[in-house]
């Protein structure tokens, strides 16, 4: 703001170079000397922008190829360096490439695509979380191997200084089982069970209505090019998916486990699903007319 205001003072804004208005603006008082210090401050804040870009993309493919998201081609580490070597190769060629065959006012473009498809996935992604999250969550390598060792060493101490175990697994199961049967509270259980799918359906589905409902509303509304009538009716499509949907998740119970994937607990947010409604319309509406 006041680099704004030193720059104005020093040049009309008329008379600026809209492409290098501060080096500009002091080369037209003969200070020759700023112009180079401020150029070269540019290109270096540049280069540390692109190099903390590019850093850590290698690290984000390699964790997405370990959860299998990715050929585990990205997720092989150097075993000196402790850097995945390949990933890194990979992204400074593609990162090299459009460099090379795209424009400056392309790569903006993109750069600008990627923010908003980004900021719409997480949008959405709070909705499934907090109304339908997954049953089970993938473990990374890590986890797993931590895992194997604990169980290992619960096997190990559930056995006897012979070798013989303290008490048979399936006979422990059985008798749980039988229990079970004979508990009046199971009925009520099932039931609770039964609710908890058909809650879960009914979210999912409006989830999907508001989704849609955003995608038809905002590209009728962008679609200044067609007739009237056919936008006001591409318009009144999408409201009547976007509102009932958004109507019912309001109405309806959020998971119980919405923070850890089946533990309960957690703050209620009195801002969802409104807010992550409002930005995937938002962004949705900006990513048509980009």
């Amino acid at each position: 703001m006041m680099v704004a205001v030193v720059i104005v003072g020093i040049v009309p804004y008329f008379a600026m170079d809209p492409d290098t208005p501060i080096s500009s603006a002091f080369a037209k008082h003969g200070m020759q000397w700023a112009m180079y210090v401020v150029t070269s401050g540019a290109v270096l804040a540049l280069c540390s922008t692109l190099m903390g870009s590019l850093l850590p993309q290698p690290r984000i493919l390699m964790t997405m190829a370990r959860d299998g998201l990715l050929p585990s081609f990205f997720s092989d580490v150097n075993k000196h360096t402790q850097v995945p070597v390949k990933g890194t190769i990979v992204a400074g060629i593609c990162a090299a490439a459009l460099a090379f065959f795209m424009d400056v006012s392309q790569l903006a473009g993109m750069v600008s695509v990627g923010t908003l498809l980004a900021f719409t996935i997480v949008a959405v992604s709070i909705l499934i979380l907090r109304y339908v999250p997954p049953e089970e969550v993938p473990l990374s390598s890590s986890r797993r191997e931590s895992m194997g060792l604990n169980q290992e060493y619960d096997e190990e101490k559930g056995r006897d200084p012979l070798g013989d175990d303290i008490c048979d697994t399936s006979q422990i199961k059985d008798l749980i089982a039988t229990e079970a049967m004979k508990d009046p509270l199971l009925e009520k259980q099932h039931k609770g069970k039964m609710d908890e799918m058909k809650r879960r359906k009914i979210a999912a589905f409006s989830i999907g209505s508001v989704c849609l409902g955003v995608l038809v509303l905002t590209a009728s509304a962008s679609a200044t090019w067609l007739p009237f009538l056919p936008l006001c009716i591409g318009c009144i499509v999408g409201g009547v998916l976007l509102i009932p949907g958004l109507v019912v998740l309001c109405c309806i119970d959020q998971d119980d486990g919405r923070h850890s994937f089946g533990h309960s607990g957690g703050f209620m947010c009195p801002f969802v699903p409104f807010l992550p409604v409002v930005c995937i319309l938002i962004n949705t509406y900006l990513l048509i007319n980009l």
